[in-house]
């Protein structure tokens, strides 16, 4: 048997999270393997963050040209596919290659292997019958893949993931969405200005339902607007395909129908495969168990969404930070989750930071909340068509700081910005309240909805 090769870092999985930790490592100079059974970078270049906002920035054109009959004129917009498939094609992911993103880590060090890990003792890494030993430990940066339901019928047809939704050259003339989260909405938003008839079919009771009722509401009026059609409190129970149609039965009410099929129902963690009983893990767990320095164990660190915080692109930079440090003794901060941000790139956008009114009320908060309308701000009056949206602000009355916020309008992700400095400095109120608001802005609202609060 060959003797294995010994290394510093062994990091299995190279999205964002992963190819940050091998980059950053190997640059402090560590001895360090990088190994991805798909492409390096991950889902976000790819399938992910930067192609379905290209989609998202086309759409939003479009809208954009819609209103200017009632702002500065006529427009003749006239919708077209094709330069949206090729920018992405040529610009975000040079036709689904990774040779870039291979050579930005090759060229600080790392050695890079498309292939399958495995884990096959503590610090030992096996990669298609290469053995690896890691000196310093290994890093886990899987990742998550679309979760698929075991829905009677589905299994063997052509249906789409978000990877065949980006991937698409040619759209379809109508479209059903399994699932009202937020690759759902997004991108049913974007094919709906594209002129497809499309439908969402969510089994409970609001879209986005991890976010505030207001969030909720605001969605489903902006894409009912643009012709979606929401289907809530239904479950698909079966599913027919025949000539290039699905039909679609649902537990309550007759059957969609459509000429393709998206399943936006989340995303998990495929962890079986990675040999982690050899280090005393469940394989069967869809998280692994991090503390707050990322440690699963000695030696074994992880990071992305299969630690169980979020998946977010964000999250995954956040946590590769704190693993380094701790891998390099640096010390520094732990990690702490009371505002993470996040953003649903609808039109308008909907980002929140920290606990819903709901979540600090089981927490036990003494919560105070305030609501302000966008349309209400100078700048959402002057901003006219498309202004719709609010500022969500719930606190902590016994601390005197905000636990979390939504903002939500043409700018929503970017007035997020604000509130989550605020939530995370865990900035008082009355300084809120004495600051000074540029005006006119959308994040001027902000100092409105404090102001009941104060």
């Amino acid at each position: 048997m060959r003797e294995p090769q010994q290394v510093d870092v062994v990091v299995v999985g190279l999205g964002v999270g992963g190819e940050e930790v091998a980059g950053r490592l190997a640059q402090a100079g560590l001895t360090v393997v990088g190994v991805e059974r798909r492409l390096v970078g991950g889902e976000c270049p790819y399938w992910g963050c930067v192609p379905s906002k290209m989609m998202i920035r086309a759409a939003n054109a479009l809208a954009e040209g819609r209103r200017i009959a009632d702002l500065a004129g006529t427009a003749d917009v006239r919708p077209d596919w094709t330069p949206v498939a090729r920018r992405i094609r040529d610009e975000a992911t040079a036709d689904w290659t990774d040779t870039a993103a291979v050579d930005r880590l090759t060229n600080k060090g790392v050695r890079v292997l498309h292939g399958t890990a495995r884990l096959t003792g503590p610090g030992r890494v096996d990669v298609d019958g290469q053995e690896f030993t890691a000196r310093r430990g290994v890093v886990i940066a899987t990742g998550t893949v679309a979760a698929v339901p075991p829905i009677d019928g589905l299994a063997g047809t052509p249906y789409w993931t978000n990877k065949e939704a980006i991937e698409v050259a040619e759209l379809p003339e109508s479209l059903v969405v399994l699932g009202g989260g937020a690759i759902g909405l997004e991108l049913a938003q974007v094919f709906a200005r594209f002129g497809v008839r499309v439908t969402i079919v969510e089994p409970g009771e609001r879209v986005l339902s991890r976010e505030e009722p207001e969030s909720s509401a605001l969605a489903e009026r902006v894409l009912g607007t643009d012709g979606v059609r929401i289907r809530l409190g239904s479950r698909a129970e079966w599913i027919e395909h025949h000539d290039d149609t699905f039909a679609v039965h649902l537990s309550k009410g007759g059957p969609e129908s459509g000429q393709r099929l998206l399943v936006a129902t989340g995303r998990r963690g495929d962890l079986g495969s990675l040999g982690l009983d050899t280090v005393g893990l469940d394989p069967a767990s869809r998280y692994l168990p991090v503390d707050d320095r990322m440690r699963v164990g000695d030696g074994m660190w992880a990071v992305g969404d299969i630690a169980g915080h979020g998946a977010f692109t964000h999250l995954a930079m956040y946590q590769a930070d704190v693993a380094i440090r701790d891998i390099l003794d640096q010390g520094g901060p732990a990690a702490e989750y009371r505002a993470v941000p996040r953003v649903t790139f609808t039109d308008p956008e909907i980002g929140a930071v920290g606990l819903t009114e709901q979540q600090a009320r089981e927490q036990g908060i003494d919560v105070a909340v305030a609501v302000t309308e966008v349309p209400d701000s100078s700048r959402g009056w002057i901003h006219g068509p498309g202004n719709d949206g609010f500022i969500k602000l719930v606190a902590d009355v016994d601390r005197g700081v905000l636990v979390g916020a939504t903002s939500a309008g043409p700018t929503g992700g970017e007035v997020l910005g604000a509130l989550a400095v605020a939530v995370h400095g865990e900035v008082p109120l009355t300084s809120l309240r004495h600051m000074i608001y540029a005006y006119p802005t959308v994040h001027r609202a902000i100092q409105s909805a404090v102001a009941q609060l104060t």
